[in-house]
């Protein structure tokens, strides 16, 4: 998928357990990785090599502001994916989801729109979105 053919998998430096429920936004840098519940919203810090994974059985009822996303969860809530967003086959969203890159695999869901974000350019102007598959 985004891993270029490295079969890496996302750095974790926080890790959400299975039996673990949170309440309340959780504020990360690094790598934070999702088996349990958030009940809150979930930012990364200003770090671009910060990456949420939310596994099959995580959930986040919320809304996600970070800077790249693989989800094989569910999250109820916008997801906001600054760099790029990976849905694997069990990825369900409720909600909106606004990426620069998005890579779909066969089974996952988005409830919501997709909206695919203007880049602006260094000289202020901005670029129009590149040749996308409406359909994807």
């Amino acid at each position: 998928m985004f891993r270029g053919g490295k079969n890496k998998m996302p750095r974790i430096d926080t890790l959400v357990g299975h039996n673990t429920v949170l309440h309340g936004d959780v504020h990360y840098r690094g790598g934070l990785h999702v088996d349990g519940t958030i009940k809150g919203n979930v930012f990364a810090d200003e770090d671009p090599e910060s990456v949420l994974s939310v596994s099959e059985r995580g959930i986040i009822e919320g809304d996600v502001h970070v800077f790249s996303v693989v989800l094989n969860g569910k999250v109820m809530g916008d997801v906001h994916a600054l760099e790029k967003i990976e849905l694997a086959p069990n990825a369900r969203v409720i909600g909106n989801v606004y990426y620069n890159l998005i890579e779909m695999a066969m089974g996952s869901e988005v409830n919501g729109n997709l909206v695919h974000k203007v880049e602006k350019r260094a000289d202020g102007a901005q670029s129009s979105p590149k040749d996308e598959n409406p359909a994807t």
